[in-house]
């Protein structure tokens, strides 16, 4: 077996997931909504189905998907991408797979920002890199020019970011998005940005993406995700836009690792893409309305929470909430005691973890929010008595 998997255990969302089917737990910890999805593009896709073709589309995606992912960056995020420079994929996580086969060499090194997500390591080794580790700290989780420079040597060739970021629910500053371009420019670095959080963020905040900054159009693969957009993380639609010679790259290692996504999801995302600027605009708010009841409900239950900019996510501070458990024990200890799932930050760390963070979804329906605050604020009340 290959030493990068042999030495590899489940993934931590399928292992919490599991034991949520398993026990009957509330679910507070992978992140997947729990209604099915925008009803006009689950008719659209069912149409697709049955209506147009279910062959092999192209192998970059359907010329309609390609256009609508250009078309919706310049309006809202005003990038100017030729479909030519978008590659389709099943999903972000081939993507960020496709973009790791073509761009890294054995032993050239890739920065990684920890807490990270968890493919990424892994993905990474399997390429023939080297992972370079840029380590963010509680409670605002900020990168600092001092710290990407020193995991910069001359072997580095890629930096990947995640803004906004999965695990900590924060996302980039202005600032910090500068101080990651000027470290490409400066030497010479392609950036693999995994923005599949984009447009779920809050109060007020926009996106601002990597590829935007100066000097950074020609060296950026920008990677999205219908998934996480549209709320049906089941479809596995996503995608690579990137200058062309970067594109010819990533479309060669795409090509034989799915090669094609089922063309009736691709034609219904096409038309979600389309949609105005007001339901965007709904949709963060509804998923904001989500994490200010489940902040504000495990705030008055004792916890510490910390902040969350953007994401489905929000994390307690279990030192600054007088719980002395580290996050996997107290992650493996509200299974059984209080019928909750979380994810202990930790797992998002290859090195030097921070242990005193804990995880919480809350794209989930207010019922199952509030049983899980009610849970959880027993438990609460066991540990203090």
């Amino acid at each position: 077996m290959n030493p990068t998997y042999a030495k590899m255990g489940t993934t931590i969302f399928e292992k919490m997931s599991a034991l949520a089917r398993e026990t009957g737990a509330i679910n507070l910890g992978q992140g997947f909504p729990e209604h099915a999805g925008p009803p006009d593009m689950l008719q659209a896709a069912a149409s697709a189905l049955v209506e147009r073709s279910s062959q092999y589309p192209p192998m970059a995606g359907l010329p309609e998907l390609r256009r609508a992912v250009a078309d919706h960056y310049a309006r809202h995020q005003s990038i100017d991408l030729s479909p030519e420079e978008v590659i389709v994929t099943s999903g972000a996580t081939e993507a960020i797979a496709a973009a790791l086969l073509a761009l890294v060499s054995p032993g050239d090194e890739v920065v990684l920002i920890q807490p990270l997500y968890d493919a990424y390591l892994p993905m990474v080794e399997r390429a023939g890199g080297v992972a370079r580790l840029v380590t963010l700290e509680p409670p605002h989780w900020r990168i600092t020019a001092e710290a990407l420079e020193a995991a910069i040597t001359p072997r580095t060739r890629l930096l990947v970011l995640n803004s906004p970021l999965n695990p900590t629910g924060t996302m980039a500053s202005e600032a910090e998005l500068r101080i990651v371009a000027n470290a490409c420019v400066a030497h010479d670095l392609v950036a693999l940005c995994d923005e599949v959080w984009e447009h779920v963020t809050f109060d007020g905040n926009r996106h601002v993406p990597l590829i935007s900054l100066p000097g950074m159009r020609e060296r950026t693969v920008k990677i999205g995700s219908a998934g996480k957009i549209f709320s049906v993380t089941g479809w596995k639609v996503g995608w690579m836009c990137a200058a062309p010679p970067l594109a010819t790259a990533l479309a060669r290692a795409h090509q034989f690792l799915t090669f094609t996504t089922p063309p009736n999801l691709q034609w219904a995302v096409a038309e979600g893409l389309g949609r105005d600027r007001e339901w965007f605009d709904a949709m963060r708010a509804d998923y904001q309305r989500s994490r200010d009841r489940l902040s504000a409900g495990l705030s008055a239950a004792g916890y510490a929470m910390l902040p969350s900019a953007a994401t489905w996510f929000i994390s307690a501070d279990l030192a600054a909430s007088g719980i002395a458990l580290d996050d996997v024990t107290f992650c493996e200890r509200i299974v059984p005691e209080a019928g909750v799932v979380a994810i202990p930050v930790s797992s998002f760390y290859a090195e030097r973890p921070v242990t005193h963070v804990v995880r919480f979804c809350f794209c989930k329906s207010d019922a199952t929010l509030d049983a899980g605050i009610e849970r959880l604020a027993r438990f609460r009340d066991t540990l203090a008595a």
